[in-house]
This record gives structure tokens, sequence and C-alpha cells, in this order.
């Protein structure tokens, strides 16, 4: 040590001793290495001891939240500290006394500063090159302590301060113990220390330690794991168990030994456990949390943290919300089975393997009634980092909104009609009405044919899937055959600004949260305006997530609930946080979506584009598939009365088609949404629903069903303004449909079309009589010659010609999906109806 420094160092220390003798510390016996601080100057430095701050305070410690599934498993344990805290109680007494034995083996017979000790340190410190600490466990406490609040609060400058080398800093650290000592008990600073020291590895805590390095609970260390723990703490940068293990084992011993000079543990049991080589003793854990890359499912975590991120329950901003998330000691569970979590992810990857050159799949399974979010999951395989994602690894959940760690999502297809047959309903039209689509496999329309803000710019050519046949149908069985042509032609009549309406109530937006549908001008959405390819046949983009809820609306009888996957949270207190539940909302009338539910049903009878999905046992089920342009994307949505599942397959990265494709080892001529998808959803939704009862669709009303019926006023034989005010009256649109042969008298009606009865609002056309009446022609001319008997014959009659063929109500789930169908249907299925 220079000369220069001895002046001041010899001041420190005689101002110390100066101070230790004002407050009483020096004991009888205390050796004191300097003398020469004059009366004035140990009363001046115990004055300005005592003028310290002696106020200290101790934040709740920054501890590791837990997520949990709705089956209690764990999911990932978020956290800035990995720290676990326990009370005293639950950590070994062996543990205890080890800690106690190498920091501060008179921890219980001081008042927070060993004297002795810290002495011992300034004279060690000051005649030689080394530094020595001297530190009772209370001073440790409150150094650790400022340290943990300083971070927390992001604030470097106290950081620093709290961790300077310097007496000044040593002297306020010398004042808090005295305060902890007074307001603590022995037994709570104990405990304090032991759940805030750092022990390496980032594990803060000897909870976390302990479940860290030996993959057991603090309470259950034996003599070496616990001599192990407490030596890092001096330096655990340096003695870190898992990178520098010999190191740690020799300081271990060390601790052993003290801890037998003490009388704490015999020599045989010294011996003991200093023979146990420390590699066979460490069970290091690789993948506790911390962030979601080590979650159990990486994808529900980001998405779990997102959402949380979202919640004003946590904090008033994104940033406070996080800090509460990975340092309040939070354990959240939520809405995720992860046993159909498991399911899906293999019955995606068994049709769609893990890094399928250009394509991937994803689905997410929702409740209807309550919004919980019961399972996401996608083919590709977590990873962070990646300046390009892939079809085998990703950091984006295809399954979820961009909100929430996704993406804008993957155009939905003809999932889409189901929304014109909700807005169809509400508008009066009936479910056994017809559509009058336009004969043949395909029809152009133009901007005229839809109202001004959802309609098209160029002509828009609709054609019908393997050239269906268009032209006049019911509703049911354009929604069973999923026929464009009489969707567009819906959309025209019944108003297309009316879909978008229907969407919107029924939660469906693009993955970036904007309204669905909206057209595109300079590279951008428009405000306020529908481009008809995307609100009729489902050209724009959402996530699985959003459409399965968007289905459960229907079978929530026309509740909608945003999807949520938090069930409840609890403080590390054990008090349960209140938290807003989800806003469901009816949004359509019950016998609307029961309307809309039963012509979905249409989907899965012989001849529909679901046909072969349909669920074990009998089970009860509505879907829609749905199939781009180019065979590009495609999806099957659909529900029970207790769950709603959307799967999607198609091309994640880069738009590919899938025609005449080779996946998963099957060769598929193309790629409908019948093809994968469907399939999928069946072995999924069969899986889920194991266990649940059996539950029917409710019935819509005969309003519903047949529409609202107005008894049409019998208005022949007076006059065209008299009969038009009446029908008028009574509900009905009015107009003339010329002049017919008619008994009645001229310029009366002679009769309307409909005659007694017809939807209300829908049109009745007159006809006026000529007054002149038709024309009858005379009966035959009566014969009297008797025809000729017919000849007897003993021959039986032919048999009557056979049935035309019908379609197989066995088809299968297409397997090589070679034979021209592509449709995924087996050998045996037509193509009467869209493969969709």
């Amino acid at each position: 040590m220079s000369a220069s420094r001895m002046p001041h160092l010899a001041r420190l220390l005689c101002a110390f001793v100066a101070v230790s003798v004002g407050i009483g510390l020096v004991g009888a016996g205390l050796v004191i290495p300097f003398a020469g601080a004059s009366g004035n100057a140990a009363k001046a430095t115990a004055q300005g001891f005592n003028n310290l701050d002696d106020e200290f305070t101790a934040n709740p410690l920054a501890q590791q939240s837990k997520i949990f599934s709705a089956d209690d498993k764990l999911l990932a344990t978020p956290y800035d500290a990995n720290r676990i805290v326990v009370p005293l109680e639950k950590i070994a007494p062996v543990m205890r006394k080890a800690q106690l034995a190498i920091e501060d083996s008179r921890f219980y017979e001081h008042g927070g500063i060993d004297v002795r000790g810290t002495s011992r340190a300034l004279v060690s410190n000051l005649t030689s090159q080394s530094t020595q600490g001297g530190s009772s466990i209370t001073q440790q406490y409150v150094k650790m302590m400022l340290v943990e609040k300083a971070a927390r609060n992001d604030n470097r400058e106290a950081v620093a301060a709290a961790t300077e080398q310097t007496y000044a800093r040593k002297l306020q650290e010398l004042k808090y113990a005295l305060n902890v000592e007074k307001t603590h008990t022995k037994k709570q600073i104990l405990g304090s220390y032991l759940n805030l020291a750092y022990y390496g590895d980032q594990a803060y805590g000897v909870e976390a330690a302990s479940l860290h390095f030996f993959s057991k609970h603090a309470k259950d260390l034996g003599l070496a794991e616990a001599a192990t723990l407490a030596g890092v703490v001096q330096s655990p940068s340096r003695l870190n168990a898992r990178t520098n293990t010999e190191e740690v084992q020799q300081r271990r011993d060390v601790v052993i030994d003290r801890m037998v000079e003490l009388g704490w543990a015999t020599q045989e049991e010294g011996e003991k456990a200093k023979a146990k080589d420390l590699e066979d003793l460490l069970k290091i854990r690789q993948n506790e949390g911390g962030t979601c890359s080590k979650a159990s499912d990486p994808y529900f975590c980001n998405y779990v943290i997102s959402y949380l991120r979202q919640m004003p329950e946590l904090g008033p901003n994104p940033d406070a919300r996080m800090q509460t998330i990975n340092t309040a000691g939070l354990t959240i569970k939520t809405t995720l089975r992860r046993d159909w979590q498991k399911q899906l992810k293999e019955n995606l990857t068994d049709r769609v393997p893990s890094g399928t050159e250009r394509f991937g799949a994803a689905g997410a399974i929702v409740q209807p009634g309550t919004g919980k979010v019961r399972a996401i999951a996608q083919t590709s395989e977590y990873k962070v980092g990646m300046e390009q994602a892939t079809t085998k690894y990703s950091e984006q959940a295809w399954s979820v909104p961009a909100q929430y760690g996704g993406t804008n999502g993957f155009a939905i297809g003809s999932t889409a009609k189901m929304y014109a047959l909700v807005a169809a309903l509400q508008k009066g039209k009936p479910m056994e009405s017809t559509i009058d689509a336009p004969a043949g496999s395909s029809a152009t329309y133009t901007r005229d044919d839809f109202q001004k803000n959802c309609t098209t710019t160029d002509p828009w050519t609709v054609a019908n899937a393997e050239s269906a046949a268009g032209g006049t149908m019911t509703m049911g069985e354009a929604t069973k055959r999923s026929v464009n042509t009489a969707f567009a032609e819906l959309a025209s009549d019944i108003g297309s600004c009316s879909i978008p309406k229907v969407m919107a109530k029924m939660g469906l937006t693009d993955g970036y949260g904007l309204p669905y549908g909206l057209a595109r001008g300079g590279g951008e959405k428009i405000k306020g305006r529908y481009a008809i390819s995307n609100i009729v046949l489902g050209s724009d983009s959402t996530s699985p997530l959003q459409l399965a809820s968007s289905y459960a609306t229907l079978a929530a009888d026309g509740e909608y609930c945003p999807p949520t996957p938090i069930e409840s949270i609890t403080r590390a207190d054990g008090t349960k946080m209140k938290i807003a539940p989800p806003k469901c909302k009816q949004v359509i009338d019950k016998g609307i979506a029961r309307g809309a539910t039963q012509l979905l049903t249409n989907t899965m009878e012989d001849g529909g584009t679901a046909a072969a999905m349909t669920l074990a046992n009998g089970r009860e089920a509505a879907a829609k598939t749905g199939t781009t342009d180019d065979n590009k994307q495609s999806w099957f949505a659909g529900f029970t009365p207790q769950l709603s599942t959307a799967i999607w397959v198609g091309s994640p990265i880069t738009e590919h088609k899938m025609t005449n494709v080779s996946i998963g080892g099957q060769f598929y001529e193309k790629v409908y949404g019948g093809t994968m998808a469907g399939p999928i959803w069946t072995e999924i939704m069969n899986t889920a629903s194991k266990g649940m009862e059996r539950k029917s669709f409710k019935e819509p009303s005969e309003k519903i069903v047949e529409g609202d019926l107005r008894d049409i006023p019998d208005v022949v034989g007076e006059g065209p303004t008299q009969a038009r005010a009446a029908l008028e009256e009574a509900g009905f649109e009015v107009t003339e449909g010329g002049t017919v042969s008619s008994n009645q008298q001229a310029g009366s009606i002679a009769y309307t079309d409909p005659r007694d009865e017809a939807l209300e609002g829908s049109t009745v056309t007159m006809y006026i009589s000529s007054g002149v009446a038709p024309y009858t022609p005379p009966p035959p001319t009566p014969t009297t010659q008797a025809p000729p008997p017919a000849a007897p014959t003993t021959q039986a009659a032919p048999p009557p010609p056979a049935p035309a063929s019908t379609p197989s109500s066995t088809a299968q789930p297409q397997a090589l999906g070679n034979n021209g169908n592509g449709n995924g249907r087996g050998p045996s299925a037509t193509a009467s109806g869209s493969p969709d």
C-alpha cells in the first residue's frame, strides 16, 4: 500500500473506531490497532453517523411468476429474476447453518454489526493488498436489498452507489443494519437473506437455486448440497457450479470444514459429505423459464404474455404490466387444455410434417359462450432470432393475430359464406327460399350488381369449383355444395354491405385488427370500402383463432365472446386478482344463429363438401370448407354446441399452389378444405369431445325456416289503384304484370302472383283483366265404337328401369388424391358438389 494512502485510511479507521466507541459497539477486549482520534473528532464523527439516514425499507422481492394450463400443468415461468420466495420453515436447517457458518457464525450474538469481523477486515485491508469482507448477514442483506431496489427501478446510479467500495457506503450500510435489527427478528432477517441472495447461473434465492442445481426443494437439501450453495454466495459469477465445478467443490469443502469446526456437523458427517463428487450431485434444469423460448409450448406462452401485456389490471401501460408479470410472483392459470394442445399438434404434423417444403398447418379450439382458448398449435418449431422464418422454424404464431405475436393470417376462402347466410336470414330471407344463380359454371358481375361501398371496380368473374352448375337452388343446396355463383347472387339480392356488418358483429377482423374485407388502394386498405371478393369468397386474411371464435358465435346461439387465454390470476400472497371477464355480447338473434347453423349442417350430409367429416357416435356438428384461388390456402371451420375449431393448411411464407403436390408422403392433385384440413378437424374434435354430452343444435323457428309469411289481400276485381293500396298496406312491394284474358271487368285485377301468401316485403305482381273471357275449347265428340279387347299375354312385365346412381355416403378422406377428384374424398365420391 502506498504511503500516500495511509493518512486517509488511518483517519477513516480512527473515525470508524470512534464511531464504534461512540455508539457502544466496542466492548472490552477489542484490540484497537490505531489510536489518535481526538475527543472532538470522535464526537464529530459520532454526530455524523447519527445524522445518516436510518429509515430502511425493503421492497417485495422480485420473483418468478408461473403460468399453468387449465389441467394444472406448468407451462412457463416468466421472470426478471429466477426467484421463488419461501418461508424459512421450508429451508432445510442444514442450509441455514451452512450459510451462517461461512458468512456470519456469530449472527445470533451481535446486533447487526459484527465488530470483531469488521475490525479484522479493516486491519487486513489496511495492511495487505487483498480486500476482505467482514460484513454480517444483516449488512449483506441491506446491501443486496439496496441493489435489488435500484435494479427494479432501472436506476444504474443507485446500483453503483450500493456496490461502490467506499467507507462512506459502508457506514451507511452499518446504520441501515442497526435499523433492520431493531425492526426485524433474526428469523426474518435470515429468511429474507436466503430468499434474496444470488447463487449464480441466474438463480436468485435458495429455493430457485436448489431446484436449478439439484432439482429438489430447499427443504430437502443435504449437507453437501447446502454447503455447495452457501459457498458460492461470496462470488456467484466465478463460483458457478455449472461452469466451474472443481473450484465450487473446493469452496464447498471449506464450508463443511467450518461447520465441523463450529460443531454444527460431526467429523463423520463432514467427511462423508466431502467424499461426494459435485458433478454426481448436480442435476441442473435446462428449461426453467424466463422467456417463452424455454416454455413447454412457446407459441401459447407468447400469446399469453402478449395478452397479459394488454390487461389494465396488471399496470397502467404494457411496460409496467410486463414488470408485474416478471417480478410479482403471480400464479397465472390459463384456459389451455394441454392434452388437446398436444393432440392437435400431433394431428397437424401427421398430415403436414414440420419443415414440409412450402407448406404448413395450424389450428385453434375455442369454447363457445366463454371465449376460452382451449388449444392453439402449428406445424413449425419455435425459434427466435431468425432473419427469415421458414416452414420448419418460426418465431411467429400462425394461429393467432398479429397483436398477440402472430401474423395477418391467411385468406379464408368459402368459410366466409357463413356470414352471407346470416346476413340473408337477418334480411328476412327464409332458409327454404331459393337463389336464382346464373346458369352454368361461372358468371360475371359488374360494380352495379352490388351496393356502392361493397362492390368491385373491374368486372368480377365468379367460377364454381370443379365446374359445379349454377341455376336456381335453395340456400341449403347452395351451402351444401358451396356454389360460388349462388353466393355472389345472394350478396347482390340482400345488399352486399350487409355482409361486412355481420362479420364485424361476429368478431371477424383481419390479423391486424382491421375490419375484415376492406378493399385496397395504393397498397393500403381503404376505410369503409369493401371488396366484394373479400366478403363473399374470403379473399382477405385472418387467423385460425379469430375464425374459430367467430364461428363459435353460432354455437353459442348468437353470443360472441372475444377469445381469452386467462382463467385466473393469483398474487404471491395467495389472494385472487379481480380481472374483467370477456365482454360477451348477443350480436345475432338466437333464431337466426340457429338457422345459419342448420344450413351449415347440410355440408356434412351426402353430397356436401364436408360429407366425409362427420363426427363419431353421431355427434351433431356444423361446418364449412374453404379454399382460395389456385388452391393456395385451405380451411375447415366447424363447431358442436361445446367446441369451435378452425384448421388451416396452406402456404405460410410465400403463397404456392397446392396442386400436384406431395405432402406428408401423400400425393394430391388438388388440395381443398376437405382434403387435409377437414380430416384434421374431425380427428381433434373427436378427441376433444370424448366424455362430453352429445348435445343437439336447437331448431330454428318456423319463421326462420319458411319466412315471415303474410296473407295476401284478395284484390281480384278491384281497380289497380285500390288493389295497390291494399297490398302495400299489407306490407308487400307491388308491380303490374300486364293484361290477361279474364272474366273480371276490363281494367280490374284478374289475379295476383303469388295468390294466397308471401314473405313480408316481397313483391306481389298484379295482372290486369282485358274483360275478354279466356277461350274454352268445346268438349271432344263422343264415339260409340268400343275399342277392341287387349290380347292376353303370359309374359311378365319387364322390371322398371334402375334408378340413377347416387353419391356414396361412405366416402372416406382421400388417401393418395390422384383419382381426379382432388377433393379429399375416396374414389366413390362424385363431382356433383363443389369440393371447396
